[in-house]
């Protein structure tokens, strides 16, 4: 008989868990929010092309994600299912994601595009093969309805604070560092993107091996691989689709894959908005990627909280609908001349603060979002007999990686309708093209995020539910003992 789930892990296995998802903000902070503007203002390559090498990689990346957890799920070694996935993942991605942000000197586009999708596919399959399981981790750890949040919480806070610190050390430290005669702006030298790769690629190695190290103590009393079966091709598809099968997957599959698609969207735009349509100077956005830090502690405090006290869907709800419309506030209220001009200390302040308060509840969304989908595994489990937590987190960890890369892919194509030339520098934009920036990101963010919160109200599953199938499921394994 599998063991049972932990009820409370300890503080250091939280940790431990939670500090592996670093790996993941690194790789994520990098390829949202510098990928596009390194290839395109940097490398001076064509910012559509940038967007198609993104997006047919996205397409691989969809192929893996259901591979990779059922295999998790289905693994068997002396490490258990998940661990053997992550050891591996550690160097391949760590390698990948330093050479992309070190491409060759004087390739023509069409070359830049075949070297920034190979390396695109490599990162993307590599972080699969570590996320997935890794997260998967989550409902293994603890059944407890509340402690999921908490679990989560400390994922989705270094997860967070990880890829922030690369871009707050690229701001304040790299970018400095690379300002040269020739280039008085670091953010446009090259060669300061080949030393963040490199930080990057540590830190994404690090990461994962603390994390795998840090929770290899609990395999034994983790659960073990299914029994052998001689399973078709046709059988696991079958399996995969009874597992999944349910409507509140769907609402949750759906809403969060549009979510992570605005999100992507946002990020993809961010520090074009933050350079040219805002005006902010590298040592300011770095002071406002620092208050990323407190949002992280601001969502991952909340997040428990409003389990406890509103409810998982409840909360997402909630929190979701101010944190989807505050988003955006900042620039229609640029757009319709209410705000002070740039260049003053005011708008800083304003954008830093509003930033801060806005990602610390777009954080608490994701956890509350996060942990909604460890609430289904349980129900999987009632109606297929299977265990599945990899199956289930694969689903997230593809609409998280194909949301935001899509997200960016968008945004890449809003860039080349409004009018941003490759290689333009600050001050370089006309005041048209930013307006039309502004206008063109208001009302497609916001409709993105509004179809959110009406899709996931068709989630049906709340504490008392859950409460129950794991009473049901206990019950049934006594029996059958």
């Amino acid at each position: 008989m599998a063991p049972s789930s932990v009820r409370k892990p300890s503080l250091w296995t939280k940790l431990a868990y939670g500090f592996g998802t670093v790996a993941y903000g690194t790789k994520d902070a990098g390829l949202k929010y510098f990928l596009l503007l390194f290839y395109s203002q940097v490398v001076g390559m064509d910012s559509r092309l940038v967007s198609l090498a993104i997006l047919v990689a996205l397409v691989f990346d969809a192929i893996s994600d259901p591979i990779v957890g059922y295999w998790s799920d289905n693994f068997r070694s002396r490490w258990g299912r998940r661990h053997p996935f992550m050891y591996a993942a550690a160097l391949p991605v760590a390698v990948s994601y330093y050479f992309i942000w070190t491409p060759p000197e004087g390739w023509s586009d069409e070359a830049l595009f075949g070297y920034v999708l190979v390396l695109a596919i490599t990162i993307r399959t590599f972080i699969t093969c570590y996320e997935t399981p890794s997260t998967a981790l989550a409902p293994e750890l603890t059944d407890d309805y509340d402690e999921r949040s908490s679990i989560l919480s400390f994922r989705g806070f270094f997860g967070w604070v990880g890829g922030n610190a690369m871009t707050v050390i690229a701001f304040t430290i790299i970018f400095p560092a690379f300002v040269t005669v020739a280039i008085p702006d670091g953010q446009f030298n090259p060669d300061a993107y080949a030393f963040y790769g490199l930080m990057g690629s540590v830190a994404i190695f690090c990461a994962i091996m603390i994390s795998a190290l840090g929770t290899h103590h609990y395999i034994p009393k983790l659960r073990q691989a299914p029994p052998k079966r001689d399973m078709t091709l046709k059988m696991i598809f079958k399996e995969i689709y009874q597992t999944v099968a349910s409507g509140s997957f769907f609402a949750l599959f759906s809403a969060s894959l549009i979510a992570f698609t605005a999100s992507g969207f946002a990020a993809g735009l961010s520090f074009y908005f933050s350079i040219y349509f805002w005006g902010f100077t590298s040592a300011q956005i770095g002071l406002i990627t620092l208050g990323v830090f407190l949002a992280a502690v601001i969502g991952g405090s909340l997040a428990p909280f409003v389990t406890r006290k509103l409810g998982k869907k409840r909360g997402a709800l909630t929190v979701g609908l101010v944190a989807f419309i505050g988003l955006p506030l900042p620039i229609f209220l640029r757009l319709i001349d209410m705000l002070p001009e740039n260049g003053t200390p005011e708008i800083f302040w304003i954008i830093a603060v509003a930033n801060t308060l806005d990602v610390g509840l777009i954080i608490c969304y994701q956890i509350l979002a996060m942990s909604m989908m460890a609430d289904l595994v349980e129900q999987g489990e009632a109606k297929t007999g299977n265990r599945s937590e990899g199956l289930f987190f694969s689903a997230y960890t593809f609409m998280r990686k194909f949301g935001e890369g899509f997200g960016v892919v968008i945004a890449g194509f809003v860039l080349s309708a409004v009018g941003v030339a490759a290689g333009a520098t600050q001050g370089q934009l006309s005041d048209s093209t930013l307006w039309n920036l502004g206008a063109v990101y208001v009302p497609v963010i916001l409709g993105l995020f509004l179809t959110v919160l009406v899709i996931i109200s068709f989630y049906k599953v709340d504490r008392a539910k859950h409460e129950k199938t794991v009473r049901d499921l206990a019950a049934r394994k006594v029996a059958s003992s």
